[in-house]
């Protein structure tokens, strides 16, 4: 466990990155937006040996696991390697975040007319598939019994003001923002401010998007997937297979890490699919982020 302690310059939830490479802190001067600097990747995962392996979970117990928490658990595996992706970029620094945070949309059931809220789950760059089930199920059936989340407690109390207030509300916090002194409770409600978001498009039987990422707050990631779909393959051996595909979409922040990183990170996510058992137990060992 780190024993790094908060310096000045440094965040609540993050510490300033201080050994970045002199054109990796001029970058976010040059593309002080993140709308400015998002780069587009998308990938049809075959899935036939996960979806069989979350079959046998099911059957063990573990009822509705499936693959959105595959995708949250492969997700973290990935930050426990390569840290620098749960980055954020924000008042023009690039800073390292202490926890993980994923961020997701809940609707609180299937109708058109179903209010919608979000969520945001603290993960552990130990945590297993098995946690992420857990703690998502405790999260969201929170959520659907009707308990009003810290998010809608502040969006209800920022509607009630007039216009020409909010507007200015709005901009205060940006500023606050910007140097790092929203209040820990803000943060928390916020679901602007987190290591990821994902949209599970699949439910809606449609196929995944690219959704922008928020200019306000501190994601760096997007990701949405879609249904699963098959296709008829021939093998090396000439052999004609039934393969299951999901497609699914990456919205990335270019400012937090480079393209080999990236790549690194998308190769890393490619071997889970492929071999989703090692999602069951913690790593062996994780790795910090540089300073």
């Amino acid at each position: 466990m780190s024993r790094y302690k908060k310096r000045y310059g440094d965040r609540k939830e993050g510490r300033l990155i201080r050994s970045l490479p002199a054109f990796n802190k001029f970058i976010p001067f040059i593309m002080p937006e993140r709308s400015d600097a998002l780069i587009y990747y998308d990938e049809s995962f075959e899935v036939s040996a996960l979806d069989r392996r979350l079959r046998q979970l099911r059957v063990a117990g573990y009822k509705g696991i499936g693959m959105l928490h595959f995708l949250i658990a492969a997700y973290i595996r990935g930050v426990s390697m390569l840290p620098g992706v749960n980055r954020f970029c924000v008042g023009r620094r690039v800073y390292a975040r202490d926890g993980i945070e994923i961020v997701m949309v809940v609707k609180r059931s299937m109708s058109v007319d179903a209010t919608e809220t979000t969520v945001k789950v603290h993960f552990e760059p130990t945590d297993t598939i098995l946690d992420v089930y857990r703690k998502m199920n405790e999260k969201i059936e929170e959520i659907k019994t009707g308990s009003a989340s810290n998010t809608e407690d502040f969006a209800e109390a920022f509607s009630k003001m007039p216009r020409f207030l909010l507007r200015f509300a709005l901009w205060a916090v940006k500023v606050m923002d910007y140097f790092g002194r929203v209040p820990e409770k803000w943060l928390e409600a916020s679901p602007f401010h987190g290591s990821m978001i994902i949209s599970d498009l699949g439910s809606l039987r449609i196929g995944p998007v690219y959704h922008h990422i928020y200019n306000f707050g501190t994601l760096p990631v997007f990701i949405t997937f879609g249904t699963k779909h098959h296709k008829y393959e021939l093998n090396k051996h000439g052999q004609m297979l039934d393969n299951k595909y999901i497609d699914v979409k990456f919205v990335l922040d270019e400012r937090i890490c480079d393209g080999h990183y990236y790549s690194q990170f998308l190769q890393a996510y490619r071997f889970m699919f492929q071999h989703p058992e090692i999602l069951e137990h913690p790593p062996t060992r994780t790795v910090e982020d540089i300073y």
